[in-house]
């Protein structure tokens, strides 16, 4: 093939098509092999509609690149090249700005949202043009979010007023509120946490947690989606103290969650409301002594039938909150009817902490950390009786409330896991920059360097995931969100607890410390780590490929 031809309005076509298609040619994407009339080889590279003829290897180690021809051709690449770039400038611009800006919010950013697409794709690839399998909320249509600069107005507006109470009256105060929980009355609330939450309430940063989808008309929260509420956890994550200042802290915004969704106006009225207004706390008993409760199935505590009211009978631990003075009410869960389908022998009930037979044991900590005034606690339930109408939904629909309950939750956990790793990050490159050792800054050693930009990588990866998994709940659905959902309960806790220990190296002994979080944010991040996550993850993914039936014999 001449050079010349190249250039004709046939050839150039072509050679358009060869690249937008990524056509493959020998062992080049988008290369258009041809030769001049002299016989020898040259390659015709096309970038971005654009062709750059360029001496191929064989030529330039023969030494004739610089014959006559290579010449002339010099002269047609740059000529091939004004004309690509008049042509992207001109054309290609105005084709991109007259392109609809909803056209890209079709895209669900999920690989199994809802039904498949007729168009096959190849094996082993996951599908990201599939169609949501419900309709998105209008605050969700935006599209993905993923920085806080991306929020509608009121939102941002939101976002920059909880940045500023904690940078401006939480950060300066976290010393004396870690003294307090290190004192002897550290199970009795902090003066302090208090007085700041009523500061929190009269600034309208208060219960900004319920998601949309679970309070449409705005009667107990903000109003936000998963996404909007999922940046404001992040805030939330950078202080231990936070969550609780601005009513938003485990286990509390878990039953409010549970009483809104499924409660009775008679539960609403008599729990949800004084929760609402952080008058009183809660707690939640999941975890029994002595099985393997990350299995819920295996749970032995029991929740029966006699007289007109539930018996309860069950030794808990890791019971969040119970030991707490203002914790009045406890979410127990038991087995109803241990004959049942697996997934329909287990109930929720709600337990006035004043009832008789409720017996705490004692505080648990973690890592030596005791998390008080709330903490986690071992209780006995020795006969524990309670009205019927306290049971949630119906005997046999715990597992029903857990899952409807699970993915904000963990979106919740997830940002707040985020949070903690920038505020660990942020103490590193602080402490790295004013600490000396062997002979230079701690910041002039490439180890060091190394650690603070894998954080960073690790963090905004983390994120990404994170904020995919919220973006799918708010167009379509907690269930379309399973994968996502377990794929950041397996990699955020992992994720956090590399930065946090990054951090702790950097500090030495002092990262180890109650004068830093550092030491509360790696606990926390440990807790979290616990589950069968990787597990869920690798079922989902082998039952995805099953599907494909892609055979397993090499190709030939």
């Amino acid at each position: 093939m001449c050079v010349r031809r190249l250039f004709q309005p046939s050839s150039l076509h072509w050679a358009w098509r060869t690249t937008a298609l990524k056509h493959s040619l020998g062992r080049h994407q988008g290369v258009l092999r041809c030769t001049h009339s002299g016989g020898r080889s040259y390659r015709a590279v096309i970038f971005d509609l654009g062709g750059v003829l360029e001496p191929s290897p064989g030529t330039v180690a023969s030494g004739q690149a610089s014959s006559a021809t290579a010449g002339q051709s010099g002269k047609l690449t740059e000529s091939m090249a004004k004309l690509a770039w008049d042509f992207a400038t001109k054309e290609g611009f105005r084709v991109f700005k007259e392109m609809p800006a909803t056209r890209t919010l079709t895209r669900s950013y999920h690989a199994w949202a809802g039904p498949r697409s007729p168009r096959r794709t190849p094996a082993g690839v996951r599908s990201h043009s599939t169609v949501a399998a419900a309709s998105p909320s209008p605050e969700a249509k935006r599209g993905l979010i993923i920085s806080p600069e991306g929020l509608s107005p009121p939102v941002r507006e939101l976002y920059d007023r909880l940045l500023q109470f904690v940078e401006q009256k939480v950060y300066p105060v976290e010393p004396e509120l870690q003294r307090h929980q290190a004192s002897a009355d550290r199970w009795s609330p902090s003066p302090l946490i208090e007085d700041l939450k009523e500061k929190a309430k009269a600034e309208r940063l208060w219960n900004l947690f319920l998601p949309l989808e679970t309070d449409p008309e705005k009667k107990y929260g903000a109003g936000l989606t998963n996404v909007e509420s999922a940046h404001l956890c992040e805030v939330m994550g950078m202080s231990l103290y936070a969550s609780e200042i601005f009513n938003c802290s485990v286990p509390d915004l878990g039953t409010m969650e549970i009483l809104v969704r499924y409660g009775t106006e008679e539960q609403k009225a008599r729990w949800l409301v004084p929760l609402l207004e952080g008058r009183i706390r809660s707690c939640f008993a999941l975890t029994d002594r002595k099985v393997a409760s990350s299995d819920a199935s295996n749970i032995e505590a029991s929740i029966k039938e006699e007289d007109g009211s539930y018996v309860l009978n069950g030794h808990k631990w890791w019971t969040s909150g119970i030991l707490d003075p203002r914790c009045k009410l406890c979410v127990f869960i038991g087995k109803t009817d241990p004959q049942a389908p697996r997934h329909q022998q287990q109930s929720m009930i709600l337990v006035p902490m004043d009832t008789p037979g409720i017996t705490v044991i004692r505080p648990l900590s973690v890592f030596g950390l005791e998390d008080p005034p709330g903490g986690l606690g071992e209780v006995r339930f020795k006969d524990v009786r309670v009205p019927k109408e306290n049971i949630l939904l119906g005997p046999g629909r715990g597992f029903e409330i857990a899952l409807g309950n699970l993915g904000p939750g963990r979106i919740r956990n997830s940002m707040k896991l985020i949070g903690n790793s920038e505020r660990a990050l942020a103490l590193m490159k602080t402490r790295v920059m004013s600490r000396v050792a062997f002979g230079k800054p701690l910041v002039e050693h490439s180890t060091i360097l190394a650690d603070i930009a894998q954080s960073r990588v690790d963090i905004e990866q983390a994120r990404l995931l994170v904020l995919k998994a919220a973006h799918l709940m708010d167009v379509a659905g907690n269930k379309a969100a399973a994968l996502e959902m377990a794929m950041i309960k397996m990699a955020v806790p992992s994720m956090a607890n590399q930065v946090i220990d990054r951090a702790i190296q950097a500090f030495g002994a002092a990262g180890l410390s109650s004068d830093y979080p550092l030491a509360q944010f790696f606990g926390w991040a440990q807790t979290l780590r616990l589950g069968d996550e990787q597990m869920k993850v690798a079922k989902m993914e082998l039952k995805h490929h099953s599907r494909l039936q892609e055979p397993a014999a090499p190709r030939v």
